[in-house]
């Protein structure tokens, strides 16, 4: 269904929160690349998001949610439709003694160790070096090589269309950078369960993951992560390495030649220049190593004929 005339105007009319007409999306995201959003909207509370929601159903209107713009690449052309951006204060609630945090889906995934620090909790180590914010985090199952945040997750509310819901951890279906929400739900709170436990071990464990990224990936320039899952017994950034494309460029994108699973933006760089890389790679490897990569970057927006594959 195709959105009514002045679909915006509606819209808008119909939240308490902030709204922003053609807002730049950009410096939204990670590798800082991609056009506008038709309407930009900061919910003011789950409720608010829920209206948001029904609103737009009623009226035609598409929804995409950009958490902290880790793992997706906006299209040139922008986005149609409504992006919503969660902030980062939804009803936040901690108990030390038997571990429960609950933060807000909006949330910087520092948000969840710092919190875990205060707290002296322990079990979320793995959370450090991961960008981006906890309903990004959950969406994708987020992890490394000593968690994912299904090993943590308790519950999580999400909004649809027709209000605010608790979901169980056990009907979310988490998997390798998998999780099963329901179709148009907005992940708006996590209840995290941790454990108390040795502070300083924790604190030491999590500079040290971090120290480990900075020396095997490249954050100090604008990239969204990794680009690929890693195929079952190898790794992505291996394939593409051997593939010769490591340090490989197209327009200002770059396949890093720090870590050949991670595009950078060299400056300048379009999504077009950044989506020709990722295809690029893809059929490089298959055609190289018989192996099809699975893309775990998100493509947003108007991509055209476009796509990764």
């Amino acid at each position: 269904m195709a959105p009514v005339n002045g679909w915006r105007d509606l819209v808008v009319s119909s939240v308490r929160g902030e709204c922003v007409r053609d807002a730049p999306l950009a410096a939204r995201t990670a590798i800082r690349v991609g056009g506008p959003a038709d309407l930009l909207v900061r919910p003011a509370d789950a409720a608010d998001l829920a209206a948001l929601l029904a609103a737009c159903e009623a009226h035609g209107v598409p929804v995409t949610v950009l958490g902290g713009g880790a793992n997706v690449l906006v299209a040139d052309a922008g986005v149609r439709g409504v992006v919503v951006k969660l902030p980062a204060d939804f009803g936040e609630e901690a108990s030390a003694e038997d571990g429960r945090l609950v933060l807000s889906a909006g949330a910087p995934t520092s948000r969840l160790v710092a919190r875990a620090q205060e707290l002296g909790l322990v079990g979320c180590e793995f959370v450090a070096g991961i960008p981006g914010t906890l309903g990004g985090a959950v969406a994708m199952n987020a992890g490394t090589k000593i968690g994912e945040m299904k090993d943590v997750v308790a519950r999580v509310e999400v909004a649809t269309p027709r209000g605010a819901r608790w979901i169980p951890a056990s009907e979310l279906g988490f998997a390798y950078r998998t999780c099963r929400l329901p179709p148009g739900g907005v992940v708006t709170r996590v209840e995290l369960r941790l454990r108390r436990g040795d502070a300083a071990a924790s604190l030491a464990a999590m500079q040290a993951d971090k120290d480990r990224r900075r020396r095997t990936q490249p954050l100090t320039q604008p990239t969204w992560g990794s680009t690929f899952r890693n195929p079952p017994g190898d790794f992505a950034g291996r394939l593409i390495e051997a593939a010769g494309l490591k340090g490989h460029r197209e327009g200002g994108a770059m396949w890093s030649d720090v870590h050949a699973n991670f595009v950078v933006n060299l400056g300048g760089a379009t999504a077009r220049d950044c989506l020709a890389l990722v295809r690029l790679a893809r059929r490089r490897v298959r055609e190289r190593f018989g192996v099809e990569l699975e893309p775990e970057v998100r493509l947003i927006g108007d991509f055209g004929e476009d796509g990764i594959d």
